[in-house]
């Protein structure tokens, strides 16, 4: 795909890829191939819950091998995907770890667990020979021995909701994105009306970033949704990248300019 010169940009990512998940995945996958070129980030979950060790299903590892040559990413999304430190001792990492979520698998990681879990993920991705940048911790939850941890490996770039990061110094760049919270009725509701007036806000943004959940493919209403919305950001010229083409196209850029 040819890009045009600061064009603005699409990022649109799969969170919680998992053996689990593929299923929830699957037709909007296949609804998006037939739009062309679109490239995706797929956040991959080692061992997702404990129960989906991707070591015992090499049909869909070599989905994911099948989808780099496509031109697709695959990045690092926690290992286990759930949160199974000890409970919290204050109201706010009570609230944080047992209201906004469950799966806050880095919330509260020292860092020596952070970085041995994360070298583990990693170690996944060399053992299948998948190229890896970035790391997004699940629900963006990073202890402070996350952030030490990640200053050591070999890794490219972070996230939260609104921000990619570059690594090892944590560089900031706004990356707004959409997100749905879709388990229920009045969740996904309240999710459209916010996320269409976030849409209009940032209609000059350099890029916008889709942030895809499993449970968003499970009701036809949020399904729907996020694939109109990409086809209608398509239509403005936003061109479709991975994260990691996205950050390196900006890197490029501030080299060509200095």
């Amino acid at each position: 795909m040819v890009e045009p010169m600061n064009a603005p940009s699409l990022l649109l990512v799969l969170h919680d890829v998992a053996p689990q998940t593929w299923g929830d995945y699957q037709p909007f996958v296949e609804a998006v191939d037939a739009l062309g070129e679109v490239p995706m980030t797929w956040l991959v979950v080692p061992d997702f819950h404990k129960h989906n060790d991707l070591e015992a299903h090499p049909r869909f590892r070599r989905w994911l091998t099948s989808r780099i040559a496509r031109g697709d990413e695959l990045a690092l999304h926690g290992y286990f995907h759930c949160d199974e430190d000890a409970a919290p001792d204050n109201p706010r990492d009570w609230f944080m770890r047992r209201i906004y979520t469950h799966e806050g698998e880095f919330y509260s990681l020292s860092q020596h667990a952070a970085l041995a879990r994360l070298s583990a993920g990693i170690d996944v991705f060399q053992r299948y020979n998948w190229p890896l940048h970035g790391f997004v911790a699940p629900a963006w939850l990073m202890s402070e021995g996350t952030r030490q941890a990640l200053r050591q490996l070999p890794l490219s770039y972070t996230s939260d909701p609104q921000h990619l990061y570059r690594l090892p110094d944590f560089t900031a760049i706004d990356a707004p994105g959409l997100v749905w919270s879709a388990r229920s009725a009045w969740r996904r509701g309240l999710s459209k009306l916010v996320s269409d007036q976030r849409e209009q806000r940032w209609r000059q943004a350099p890029v916008i970033r889709l942030g895809l959940h499993p449970v968003d493919m499970r009701h036809a209403f949020s399904r729907t949704y996020w694939l109109n919305t990409l086809k209608r950001l398509l239509d403005q010229g936003r061109v479709p990248m991975t994260k990691a083409h996205w950050l390196a196209q900006q890197s490029d850029r501030i080299g060509r300019a200095a």
